[in-house]
């Protein structure tokens, strides 16, 4: 089945008892037992909910995946990944990442003895030179956020020994355009707050993978500490998702002529986008990617003017965030980015960060044009 067609019905049958079209959203924390442990496949709700459950199905049919779980955020997915390890292990992580990531992995779960190395995946000596016997986990984002840089999964999951996981932040590129299980990733991670949801109205995330044994330790861990959305939160990811295909395409449209606009503008040092013939991933973009996406960084003079710029626009709105159907515009060094400051994958205050939304490219265009003069 075509991925457009699985993302408007896959999980998602009429309501047997009604005939309804859209999933109920199941706003109940219990259900009632027929005798004594013995229920219809739902005892409580943090456990397991009807329309969780539909939002898991489709997630898992969406990525190519046999699993899919749902999370209350996008960090609460990765902070469950991480669960599955133990102090002492060790876990190598791309150099160029969404600061949440960092404070978590950094400044959190260091403490509990896990170990971490930063690097540059597209340097696969290094890679397998910092492997060491410890090691039980690759974490990549591609793309990247915020420098737009891409990891080749395929090449990355041949380098991996037995017993090495691979998981992927696949946020940035969303299942329409990009789906690492089916390049050999073990794990996929969503922030559904962004691209899956699209209309900046939900927070949650979710996991998509094949391996039945890791499947159950994520359910038990998902069940055991509790970071579950709620039925409205997955409601309104299933309705988001429907139309992630057409929006995707039209952010990734938009998002090409902008890069190419800034790419020749005066006041734009360089352009990140994996959509130019410039970006030094470009080939590797086309053979990854059905769409390059929505997302562009741009780095300016210095801070003060990055930090001018993305105050001066109209349409993009300063905020957090990305993947809505709105453009936003955003200064990482002292926003999303800002618990990567003094670290030594500390982002560029002269980077601006693009979620270019889905308005008409004349508007946004002009907005970035007025906003560089």
């Amino acid at each position: 089945m075509h991925f457009e067609t699985l993302a408007i019905h896959a999980g998602q049958d009429p309501d047997p008892t009604t005939g309804a079209i859209m999933t109920p959203i199941y706003q109940t924390s219990t259900y009632v037992q027929r005798a004594p442990g013995e229920h219809q496949g739902y005892d409580y709700s943090r456990s397991d909910n009807p329309t969780r459950a539909a939002l898991e199905a489709l997630i898992a049919a969406l990525e190519g995946g046999e699993y899919g779980l749902a999370f209350a955020s996008g960090m609460a997915a990765t902070d469950t990944i991480l669960r599955l390890f133990k102090s002492g292990d060790h876990i190598i992580v791309g150099n160029d990442v969404y600061g949440g990531t960092y404070r978590l992995f950094e400044r959190v779960l260091s403490r509990y003895g896990l170990q971490f190395s930063w690097l540059d995946l597209n340097n696969h000596d290094a890679v397998q030179a910092a492997l060491r016997p410890e090691t039980k986990l690759l974490w990549l984002e591609t793309p990247t956020n915020p420098k737009l840089e891409l990891a080749d999964i395929a090449a990355l999951v041949d380098l991996m020994p037995d017993g090495v996981m691979v998981a992927v932040d696949n946020t940035f590129a969303s299942p329409v355009s990009q789906q690492p299980l089916r390049l050999g990733a073990d794990i996929v991670m969503h922030s559904s707050t962004k691209y899956l949801g699209g209309h900046s109205d939900v927070v949650g995330g979710v996991l998509a993978l094949n391996d039945q044994e890791t499947h159950q330790q994520l359910k038990f861990l998902q069940n055991a500490v509790g970071s579950v959305p709620g039925p409205m939160d997955s409601f309104l990811v299933l309705r988001g998702v429907k139309t992630l295909h057409i929006r995707m395409e039209r952010h990734s449209e938009n998002a090409l002529q902008i890069a190419r606009f800034l790419e020749d503008h005066p006041a734009v040092r360089q352009v990140y986008y994996p959509g130019l013939e410039s970006h030094p991933q470009h080939e590797l973009a086309k053979r990854q990617m059905k769409y390059f996406g929505g997302m562009v960084s741009m780095l300016l003079e210095n801070e003060e003017v990055a930090r001018q710029m993305s105050s001066r626009t109209k349409i993009f709105a300063l905020a957090e965030s990305l993947g809505g159907v709105e453009s936003l515009i955003e200064h990482p060094y002292s926003m999303t980015h800002a618990s990567t400051a003094d670290s030594e994958i500390a982002v560029d205050p002269a980077l601006v960060r693009l979620s270019v939304g889905i308005e008409h490219i004349d508007d946004l265009l002009a907005d970035l044009r007025q906003a560089l003069a």
